[in-house]
């Protein structure tokens, strides 16, 4: 399965184009779709942080997937994240993706919005592994094999 070519910004505004922009060789990508999903991403920061640190090419993204909206409208809620994120590494790992979700969740084959959903990524956008909700050493172990 391959990741579709999508656009989106860091909340450091750079634009990226996905994935080709994708800075590693290999990239977790954690698709969240509600507010309540951080929750969820929260609990893999963790892992990711140690394997960005210790594997070569490794790298992580948080796609936050909100449905279009126009312009004025995005802005607010890219204001509204960045006054909650401090974190400037956070910020610049944080793409948010204005699309259809619908068009998008079909393209991935993610059935709901109830959970945050995981996959690794090559920058050519072959996904390697998928993986689905907060954090628990199951699924960290099928990730790391």
């Amino acid at each position: 399965m391959q990741f579709p070519p999508i656009e989106g910004s860091n909340l450091a505004k750079r634009t990226f184009r996905l994935p080709n922009d994708l800075e590693g060789e290999l990239n977790v990508v954690l698709v969240a779709f509600q507010r309540w999903h951080q929750d969820q991403v929260d609990t893999w920061a963790p892992l990711l942080d140690e394997l960005e640190g210790t594997v070569p090419g490794f790298r992580y993204y948080e796609l936050p997937v909100i449905r279009s909206m126009n312009r004025f409208s995005q802005w607010m809620l890219d204001e509204g994240m960045r006054a909650g994120i401090p974190s400037q590494p956070v910020r610049a790992r944080t793409i948010t993706i204005y699309t259809d979700k619908e068009e998008f969740r079909s393209a991935l084959q993610m059935p709901e919005e109830n959970n945050i959903y995981l996959m690794l990524v090559t920058r050519q956008g072959k996904i390697l592994w998928r993986g689905r909700g907060a954090y628990t050493q199951e699924t960290a172990r099928s990730l790391s094999q």
